[in-house]
């Protein structure tokens, strides 16, 4: 078997098999099909990404179908909103088609299927229906009318086409086997009454089809070679082959391929929940202001959010395409989203906590304008100017008035470097009535080469403008929120999943536009809100720069410690759990890190340098994490990885630094 072979996923060795054995390639085709009864989320995101990679991969078509076959529940709005979130992606669709197109089609095929003695009415109530079903260990047993005459089948089923019934007392039926061990086969529902207003086919239709009936024939009428669905359809596999048999049937001299249904696992994500019904409920019950809500799991929410397409398909990547059911961790997303906006958002200064710095010997009148590099991972970003004047903010957790060896931002006596500026000392503060620091008195020195560890973001005060901040966080406290059977997942809310607050920007922003993107410096990636107006700008946090959730995670208390750490590690991304490793690396006793050193080793066999290679730019003092990268860095070398410019200059930074760690594992290279 050949290296490229070998890299398929699952799916792909399906489809390769098949061409294999005969299938021509052009005719591969793929289909989307969503319900329109709610707005898609990340969930959905892997099955868009499953489907429609396979198009690009194999240049094969693929379809956009809507199983609108709910009345009751689905809308236009939804409709409109899904092809919004899909072309926003990046994806294009062959055909935009409907189940409701197929009404016709598929209520000719049951009148045929009736005829044949496989279909039949069934005039009893759901309740009783549903009794003799029986369950997954005792068979069913047949109904009164389970043998009713082709004539009066005819009759009834007609009669419900024709309005001529009450919702409720007739359902059309697949007659089969009550007693086959799987239940979705014991004579499934193919057609209810239903007296709802259908969004594109209005009160033409009383009578509607039911998914199991629809889905598979629907994939029939547009020829779709694969069709690729979540795990949880695997059960009614034997029933969309056994629909698709009878149809196959009836129509296979114009419609010479049957589909093939196979299924993989779809994406579950920690701290969300993926259920329509529940999102819907977030959305009624005004707990979110609506499906697109930052703090919502739907792709037009991680939209608004300031989430990227780019981020999203590469997160899709990473997830990968299983045969197994697995919760992934929602730091792999936000790492996604920070490692994309890290190569493309601009960085700027704000203040969102602020507190008064007066420079006593800069002059009252006097301000400048000193240049700022606007991104340094993107080197056309270019440079802009920021204004300094006598009075700025900084934020009120960078100054203590007495503070620790350790701690490197400002303090009495102290001095630090104000980014693209100058180095400040603190010399004095002025206190309210109620002892709070109100300003801090400052003298700046214009010698800038002087070494010092602490650099802080600033905004001139005479200069800033004023905004609105949205800091958004995780809608749920728990990692499973519906996973509780004796607590509603309602109980799990996160009450500080929204801070709303003002912040002060440098200048160089007071004329974005909606939906651009930009670090505030030391804070995270912010973006405009689609609330903003000219005069009164509004912007959402997409994600902080670290996972500041990891922190709050509650260490194990029971004998499995070691066994839950490793089920979490597996759960997150190897690159997210080497970072992690980093931040403490240098505080651990030397057996410790011994132990430590080990697991970022086998953790590095399952990161890509793409991964790795963004994190070469970590802060000087955060020695650590450069020390975990480089023994990372070490085994993809190992494995083959070339040398390149960023990989050397990163090493020959690595031997000049003061760390004796890190210059000896930079050494060993």
């Amino acid at each position: 078997m050949s290296e490229e072979t070998k890299s398929l996923n699952f799916i792909e060795h399906i489809i390769e098999e098949d061409l294999a054995n005969g299938l021509s390639k052009d005719k591969l085709r793929f289909r989307f099909p969503p319900e329109p009864n709610g707005y898609l989320h990340i969930g959905h995101t892997k099955a868009i990404g499953i489907s429609f990679g396979l198009g690009e991969t194999y240049g094969a078509p693929v379809n956009l179908r809507f199983d609108d076959t709910n009345p009751a529940k689905e809308e236009q709005e939804y409709v409109d909103a899904i092809k919004r979130d899909i072309a926003w992606l990046g994806y294009k669709w062959e055909n935009e088609l409907y189940s409701s197109d197929y009404f016709q089609k598929l209520y000719d095929w049951a009148i045929q299927m009736i005829k044949d003695g496989k279909a039949y009415v069934d005039s009893q109530s759901s309740e009783v229906i549903a009794k003799q079903k029986g369950t997954p260990t005792q068979v069913g047993t047949n109904g009164p009318y389970r043998n009713r005459s082709v004539e009066e089948n005819l009759d009834l089923f007609q009669g419900m086409k024709a309005g001529e019934f009450p919702a409720g007392t007739h359902i059309l039926r697949a007659k089969i086997d009550m007693e086959d061990p799987n239940m979705l086969m014991r004579d499934p529902m193919m057609y209810r009454i239903m007296y709802a207003n259908h969004h594109r086919t209005g009160d033409e239709w009383c009578i509607y089809p039911m998914y199991d009936w629809t889905h598979g024939e629907s994939d029939y009428l547009e020829q779709i070679s694969h069709s690729l669905c979540s795990l949880e359809f695997k059960p009614h596999r034997k029933l969309y082959d056994w629909f698709k048999e009878h149809v196959y049937a009836y129509s296979k001299d114009k419609l010479p391929l049957p589909p093939k249904q196979r299924e993989f696992a779809r994406l579950n994500l920690s701290y969300t929940i993926m259920s329509k019904r529940k999102l819907l409920r977030l959305v009624e019950d005004g707990v979110v202001t609506g499906w697109d809500d930052p703090r919502m799991p739907t792709i037009s929410g991680l939209r608004r959010r300031g989430y990227t397409p780019n981020s999203i398909r590469q997160f899709i990547e990473k997830v990968g395409v299983a045969k197994r059911e697995n919760v992934i961790d929602v730091s792999l997303l936000e790492f996604c989203i920070r490692e994309d906006l890290n190569k493309s958002a601009n960085r700027v200064m704000a203040v969102l906590d602020p507190i008064k710095v007066v420079i006593t010997n800069y002059p009252e009148d006097k301000e400048e304008w000193l240049e700022a590099e606007n991104n340094q991972e993107d080197d056309s970003a270019g440079f802009r100017k920021v204004p300094f004047s006598r009075e700025i903010y900084i934020e009120k957790e960078d100054f203590k008035e007495e503070a620790g060896n350790k701690f490197f931002r400002l303090k009495l006596g102290g001095e630090v470097r104000l980014k693209n500026a100058y180095i400040i000392k603190a010399n004095s503060v002025v206190k309210d009535d109620k002892g709070e620091v109100t300003e801090i008195h400052c003298t700046y020195d214009e010698d800038t080469s002087k070494k010092v560890k602490g650099t802080l973001h600033w905004v001139s005060i005479r200069h800033a403008i004023s905004v609105e901040v949205r800091e958004y966080d995780r809608l749920f406290s728990h990692e499973a929120p519906d996973s509780n059977k004796e607590k509603s997942f309602m109980e799990f809310i996160n009450p500080n999943s929204l801070k709303v607050r003002t912040g002060y920007l440098e200048p160089s922003l007071a004329e974005v536009k909606v939906g651009e993107q930009f670090q505030f410096q030391r804070l995270g990636y912010f973006n405009v809100d689609d609330d903003s107006k000219p005069d009164a700008l509004v912007f959402n946090k997409t994600v902080g720069l670290r996972d500041s959730w990891a922190k709050q995670k509650p260490k194990p208390q029971n004998n499995n410690q070691n066994k839950n750490k490793q089920q979490s590690q597996q759960q997150r991304s190897a690159i997210s759990v080497i970072q992690q490793f980093g931040k403490k690396y240098t505080n651990l006793p030397e057996e410790k890190q011994l132990k430590v050193k080990a697991d970022i080793q086998e953790l590095s066999k399952s990161v890509s340098y793409d991964e790795l290679e963004p994190l070469f730019g970590t802060a000087v003092k955060k020695a650590g994490t450069r020390i975990a990268v480089m023994i990372s860095l070490k085994i993809l070398l190992k494995n083959g990885l070339e040398r390149n410019n960023t990989i050397n200059e990163f090493i020959e930074k690595a031997l000049e630094d003061k760390n004796e760690i890190l210059v000896t594992e930079a050494s060993e290279i």
